[in-house]
């Protein structure tokens, strides 16, 4: 957290005055010119350099609140996707294969075995076997909230180190359930309107959820408004991958490395990120919009515009690396259209 800075102000007006002198009308690239003078903030130069190769950082584990009947899917399915992304199989594997970006699977909280081994692709970091369950009290300890918090960190370190642009992927049977609750507890919306239906789930079981997420909602009485608070309110109703995730964010900020938000499992964790060290979120860009509810409540409160709207709810990253291609198309329009007078246009 220390070593977060706030966007570079000069190469981000560098980056918009050349924008207004590119030929074409000024901001007729929307949304993109906006990306292309963050980039250059984050990367203190102007143009930017090019948000690639990438990195998709799937964070995994399992939530004690699985007991409380909130989805369907057996807990299993967990530790059998992680099996899954290790060997290529998943849509994140797919869609990064489209775009050359690497997908790295990291297991912060899995509670069952799968059938393949740590290696490269899938790095060995389990801080506990799932967590409790958050309706019935904290979902986690201090210590473990920040040990989870600190994998984050250590993985979008090592990333940064190949990669230009990190992107938030994320695994966990129930994990909207936390997800939901982080919602509230860090913008005090209403759990109603911040619990979607995750996986799929019908009425009753979404009924079930939101009273799973108003009980554990109304532990955390006050919006974290210290990084205490916000590492305390992460512990009592978050998971470990959305603690993983915010390390993620502070450790790709510390970087100067964009990172891309997938999303309700990233927003909420970005939520928790912003508290601890609020400039952070400086140097994140939101990918899409998800279909999840607590989606749009986490960005709007983040004040973060999502560049897809696709209405996705897969996770995985899935949404996040979609977006990596328009994040790059304002990079490369940046460095490479020209200029009225350089290429001798007349203009208005």
């Amino acid at each position: 957290m220390a070593a977060v800075r706030p966007r570079d102000a000069a190469a981000e007006q560098a980056a918009r005055e050349r924008l207004d002198r590119m030929t074409k009308p000024p901001g007729s690239l929307g949304a993109l010119e906006d990306v292309a003078a963050q980039l250059a903030g984050t990367a203190g130069t102007c143009p930017p350099p090019l948000p690639t190769p990438a990195a998709v950082a799937v964070f995994a584990a399992d939530h004690g609140v699985h007991a409380q009947g909130v989805t369907p899917w057996p807990q299993e399915v967990t530790a059998q996707m992680v099996a899954n992304f290790a060997r290529g199989g998943a849509v994140v594997n797919a869609l990064a294969a489209q775009l050359g970006a690497e997908v790295v699977v990291v297991d912060v909280g899995v509670a069952t075995a799968y059938a393949v081994e740590p290696g490269p692709a899938l790095l060995s970091r389990k801080v506990r076997s799932g967590t409790a369950d958050l309706a019935a009290g904290p979902a986690m300890t201090l210590d473990e909230a920040r040990r989870a918090v600190e994998v984050g960190i250590e993985v979008a370190t090592g990333l940064a180190a190949g990669h230009r642009c990190l992107v938030t992927g994320d695994m966990g049977i129930t994990n909207t359930t936390a997800s939901a609750a982080l919602v509230c507890a860090f913008t005090g919306a209403d759990p109603a309107a911040a619990t979607g239906r995750g996986t799929g789930v019908d009425d009753p079981t979404l009924a079930r959820k939101v009273a799973v997420v108003a009980r554990a909602a109304a532990r955390v009485p006050e919006r974290p408004a210290t990084p205490e608070a916000a590492l305390a309110a992460l512990a009592e109703v978050g998971g470990l991958e959305h603690a993983a995730l915010a390390g993620f964010v502070l450790g790709a900020a510390a970087a100067r490395v964009p990172v891309l938000l997938d999303g309700v499992i990233a927003g909420s964790a970005a939520l928790v990120a912003a508290a601890l060290c609020p400039v952070a979120l400086d140097h994140a860009l939101a990918g899409h919009l998800s279909a999840e509810p607590g989606a749009g409540l986490a960005l709007r409160a983040l004040g973060l515009r999502p560049l897809l709207g696709l209405d996705l709810r897969l996770g995985e990253g899935t949404g996040a690396l979609l977006a990596v291609p328009l994040v790059a198309g304002a990079a490369r329009a940046l460095r490479d259209v020209a200029t009225f007078d350089s290429a001798g246009v007349t203009e208005k």
